[in-house]
């Protein structure tokens, strides 16, 4: 064999072995304007500093999905974007690897809550009460304002689902934002959310996509509806809707593998790169996310602030989710939920 096809052999082998290396990296999100805001600031960047090819795909949260696909051995995810009580029950039943926190870095840069067993937030986002300015009289402060249909007349949308939905219907009952899981606890705060809801029910528009509450309310199908911040802010240019911070639920998006996923070390190199304070900046500069790295918030434009959940004045009078509280009533709840919407 020639020195100059040993060389092409030996250059070729190493090709080979690096493509083996490299791997494509089936990553799974929400879709829509946060996914935009991933591509730019993960996705992009991730197969530019490694080898490793992006796959985006898009889901709406089903837990289902990733359960059929781990029960059946038949993983074909690599990373999942997941809220924190989706993320916690995953964990508990064993649907999520477990992640070495020192991964990630220094859990004290991060903002309380972010780095889980399962997952690690890579940011946080409200949900919030939302309004277009052009169709009301008057700016509504809460989620009281929310229910009365007299004063402000027209559709409402809410998230179909008891997570958030019933939390809102206890705030607007006069329960304090910070009592509203203790109420929740209990069969009487339960029955409450539910007569609460009953008062509205023919005024709802139900949504479950966070691209449609922005559409409902441009349209004007919606006076107000609960939204993702994100979604609002990313619009806020081109139309005259508004947030109200009062009363918002906050909470972290999460990345997890799924257990028994392929290239389990890839995704969690994907993981730790997301959450490097350059691409959380990134990220926040794409979308009205706040950065779970709480390096990245000195990076940001001071201009984008005002439409961040995590600053100090919009998330006063917010609630934090509780992961325990939906891990432990989640079912129950929407199951009861689910029939209540069918009647």
């Amino acid at each position: 064999m020639s020195k100059s096809l040993k060389l092409t052999a030996i250059a070729l082998g190493l090709a080979c072995a690096a493509q083996a290396m490299a791997a494509d990296l089936t990553v799974v999100s929400f879709g829509g304007a946060n996914k935009n805001a991933q591509v730019k600031a993960f996705y992009e960047p991730f197969q530019k500093s490694t080898d490793n090819k992006i796959i985006a795909g898009e889901y709406n949260g089903e837990m289902a999905k990733v359960k059929a696909m781990v029960d059946t051995n038949s993983v074909s995810w690599n990373l999942v974007e997941v809220e924190s009580p989706e993320l916690s029950r995953g964990c508990d039943e064993g649907l999520f690897e477990e992640l070495d926190p020192a991964l990630f870095g220094d859990a004290a840069n991060f903002v309380p809550g972010a780095i889980q067993p399962c997952g690690v937030g890579f940011f946080v986002w409200s949900t919030v009460l939302a309004y277009n300015a052009d169709k009301l009289k008057s700016s509504p402060t809460s989620w009281a304002d929310f229910w009365d249909v007299e004063k402000f007349p027209g559709k409402r949308g809410l998230r179909k689902g008891a997570k958030y939905t019933l939390e809102f219907a206890l705030m607007a009952d006069g329960v304090a934002p910070k009592d509203v899981y203790s109420v929740l606890a209990t069969k009487e705060g339960q029955d409450r959310a539910f007569k609460k809801l009953d008062q509205i029910k023919p005024h709802i528009q139900w949504w479950e996509a966070g691209a449609q509450p922005p559409q409902f309310l441009a349209s004007g199908d919606v006076v107000m509806s609960s939204a993702y911040n994100g979604r609002i802010a990313a619009v806020q240019n081109e139309s005259n809707l508004k947030v109200v911070w009062n009363g918002g639920i906050y909470d972290f998006d999460s990345w997890a593998i799924p257990k028994g996923a392929k290239d389990a070390d890839k995704a969690k190199e994907f993981i730790a790169f997301s959450v490097q304070p350059e691409q959380q900046k990134t990220y926040s500069s794409n979308i009205a996310y706040g950065p779970a790295n709480t390096q990245a918030v000195a990076l940001l434009d001071k201009g984008l602030l005002k439409d961040m959940p995590t600053t100090p004045e919009n998330i006063k009078n917010q609630v934090a989710m509780d992961v325990t509280f939906w891990a432990d009533y989640g079912e129950q709840l929407e199951q009861r939920f689910n029939a209540w919407a069918a009647k």
